[in-house]
């Protein structure tokens, strides 16, 4: 019972997902992004390891449709599970299994998709995909924010909401400049908005850590304790 955003941005080239459900810690089963190759959504009844195999399928330069039949190929209960792929080059597809909780269902575009299961009504989808592609002059971590909170306000998932995941690839960069999660929180997608204000100045600082660490700043400096 999870819903969803996955989008790449057509500026900037960055792309990740955001997502939220009433389970803890969904953000370490069912979202999986990986630097130069795509975005792989495993909900519902999760299973990490197809999340795992459609990640090893883009990094091989398999396309969303190829990757998506990869992963239900793989899993004997497919009926059970929400798949979702979006590739670096902003193509997409989905799978709802049909035991899947009501209401379910995923929307697609080129560059964005949004899937749910377990939600309130049958708007909720919709309204995360509207949410995504009328905020397009925001950077991408927004509004994929953005989209969980348009899902909200369509009424969101049928339980209690408990945690909330963002995760987003640059072009060229080798980690993830945004991985943040919310693991318990009775307002997870707002905690989730505060963490991204607060790790926003900090990106540039740890992305240049990794890639040239003799000439970045210390942690103190980064996070404004020096």
């Amino acid at each position: 019972m999870t819903f969803s955003i996955a989008g790449l941005c057509s500026r900037t080239g960055e792309f990740g997902c955001a997502l939220t459900t009433s389970s803890m810690a969904a953000g370490a089963r069912a979202a999986f992004v990986a630097p130069d190759a795509g975005v792989v959504l495993s909900q519902a009844r999760s299973d990490p390891r197809l999340g795992q195999l459609g990640i090893a399928e883009l990094q091989r330069g398999r396309g969303a449709q190829q990757v998506l039949q990869a992963m239900l190929d793989a899993s004997p209960h497919a009926a059970w599970r929400q798949l979702a792929v979006l590739d670096r080059d902003g193509n997409t597809a989905a799978a709802t299994g049909a035991e899947c909780t009501q209401a379910k269902g995923e929307r697609m575009a080129q560059g964005a998709l949004a899937a749910g299961n377990g939600l309130a009504n049958d708007n909720v989808v919709g309204a995360m995909l509207a949410g995504f592609q009328e905020a397009g002059d925001r950077s991408l971590a927004e509004r994929l924010i953005i989209a969980l909170e348009a899902g909200m306000a369509a009424g969101g998932e049928a339980y209690p909401l408990r945690s909330a995941a963002l995760k987003v690839a640059r072009p060229g960069v080798p980690l993830l400049p945004v991985d943040l999660r919310v693991d318990y929180s009775e307002t997870p997608v707002a905690e989730l908005r505060r963490f991204w204000s607060l790790w926003v100045p900090m990106i540039e600082g740890y992305v240049q850590r990794c890639v040239d660490p003799a000439n970045s700043p210390p942690a103190a400096l980064i996070e404004g304790h020096g």
